[in-house]
């Protein structure tokens, strides 16, 4: 599993490949050829500086933004997807209009670092809407940072419909939405074990099996047995051994003394190493 990003919401086990990601031709050939810089996420520095700095940093940031320029945007943005200050927001969600993909992704990621409910709507719309992957997908990721938002039936149509690299990361969020109390967590859980069984990208079926095993403890009974099934059929017979690994791991961390005792009788009867 890769590490979270540093203040924000857990993520699934696996990320993607920039060739899995949806180049839309026209407009990521006119603004995206020279200056696509990656995810902000992947840019964060790990080592938590100090509060001073923060506050500088921010300050920093927030005078950027209302700079106005392409340049001084982009820099005030990588800041506010490493940061939270709540005097961005406003700054932060006219970019959801910004025409540069660019401009809008990291906007999208920065709101997921910076949650606001006056963010929900607009962040929904991009999801349902928005032309284009990178954007997409950011987010998806940023979504799992609004649980208490009605983000978890958007959620579950993106991980039905979307490409591969967003229904990985609508995976991931879909277990933070549906983490905060059995109402949300059966519907979420029902969606995850049938894109654990169905879906074509093992990404999206490892990420579904990590969600799985975070909302567990959040589900009734005999969704929890569905679960467990499930879980241990993708460990014994998924095609991709990066699934069945996350879906052992999704088991042994249930910490559940008659699904570890069924784990140890497999390994006995030599079906699992």
């Amino acid at each position: 599993m890769i590490d979270p990003p540093s203040s924000g919401p857990s993520t699934g086990p696996f990320s993607e490949s920039p060739q899995e990601l949806y180049l839309d031709p026209e407009v990521l050939a006119q603004e995206l050829a020279e200056e696509l810089l990656g995810d902000p996420l992947d840019e964060l520095d790990p080592v938590d500086p100090a509060p001073a700095t923060i506050a500088a940093e921010c300050d920093h940031g927030l005078a950027l933004l209302r700079e106005g320029s392409h340049e001084a945007r982009m820099q005030g943005l990588r800041i506010f997807c490493e940061h939270r200050d709540p005097r961005a927001v406003d700054l932060l969600l006219p970019l959801l209009d910004a025409s540069c993909p660019i401009l809008r992704m990291s906007a999208v990621y920065a709101l997921g670092r910076n949650p606001s409910p006056l963010a929900v709507q607009p962040l929904l719309g991009l999801l349902a809407a928005d032309h284009n992957g990178y954007v997409r997908k950011a987010v998806a990721w940023s979504l799992g940072n609004y649980p208490d938002a009605p983000v978890l039936n958007p959620l579950i149509r993106t991980l039905q419909l979307d490409i591969a690299a967003v229904r990985l990361w609508a995976a991931s969020s879909l277990a933070d939405a549906g983490g905060t109390g059995p109402a949300k967590a059966d519907p979420a859980a029902a969606q995850l074990l049938l894109s654990l069984r169905i879906d074509s990208e093992p990404a999206v079926r490892s990420n579904s099996a990590w969600g799985l095993g975070r909302l567990y403890a959040d589900l009734v009974e005999p969704r929890q047995r569905d679960v467990v099934e499930a879980l241990v059929q993708t460990m014994l017979h998924d095609g991709e051994s990066g699934v069945r690994d996350e879906a052992r791991l999704a088991l042994e961390q249930l910490e559940q003394p008659e699904v570890l005792e069924r784990l140890q009788t497999l390994v006995d009867e030599g079906l699992l190493i």
